[in-house]
């Protein structure tokens, strides 16, 4: 039988999130340079964002070559820039003295697939790198990391909002996010159901 779709969130009708989809307006622009591979994978966490954060900027690729638009875009902002990724000379927001109206650059894919794009894009040094101080364990205990602190690009991007502005209420990000867990959760088998639940009490 033939999967139906949500012509607003795009999701099958068995897990529309619509319900949970209220827009968030933040000072900050957020731009994502996402790895192909995640465009259509079923966990694709950006996707949700785009739901709640319309004006966001999305920029599909992996070879410099495929964000000459974004370069472009980024030429004429007068915007503060600044790449989201942990390294040696990244620092912390309130470390680099970032402020709400900035605009942050996130890389979307694997921890290797978003090196790759790092490494292929070396004009991405031109900008200061930033990075979270996080806490707490992820809340995608539907996907499988190798580290407790691996976050959602959703989850990053909520983070560096309130980092930024500690007057934003990121929560719609989380709601949507939240709600396509536990959809997800509810159509597994209750062995394989209960095995994420574990590693999750693990973590926490």
């Amino acid at each position: 039988m033939k999967r139906t779709y949500c012509t607003v969130c795009d999701y099958p009708q068995t897990a529309c999130v619509c319900h949970a989809i209220s827009p968030l307006q933040a000072r900050t622009n957020v731009i994502v340079m996402q790895h192909e591979s995640e465009v259509n994978h079923a966990k694709n966490t950006v996707r949700l964002m785009r739901l709640v954060m319309p004006n966001m900027r999305v920029f599909v690729g992996e070879t410099a070559e495929d964000f000459i638009e974004l370069q472009a875009y980024l030429a004429q902002a007068s915007k503060p820039i600044y790449v989201v990724y942990p390294s040696e000379n990244s620092q912390t927001v309130s470390q680099s003295g970032a402020q709400a109206d900035s605009i942050i650059i996130l890389l979307d894919g694997t921890w290797r697939k978003a090196y790759k794009i790092l490494q292929s894009n070396p004009w991405l040094q031109h900008y200061p790198a930033i990075h979270l101080d996080v806490e707490h364990a992820s809340n995608y205990i539907i996907r499988k990391a190798k580290r407790p602190d691996s976050l959602s690009t959703l989850e990053a991007t909520a983070l560096l909002l309130s980092a930024l502005d500690k007057t934003l209420n990121t929560e719609p990000l989380f709601a949507v996010f939240d709600a396509m867990v536990q959809h997800r959760l509810s159509a597994m088998p209750e062995n394989i159901k209960a095995r994420y639940q574990l590693n999750d009490k693990e973590v926490k």
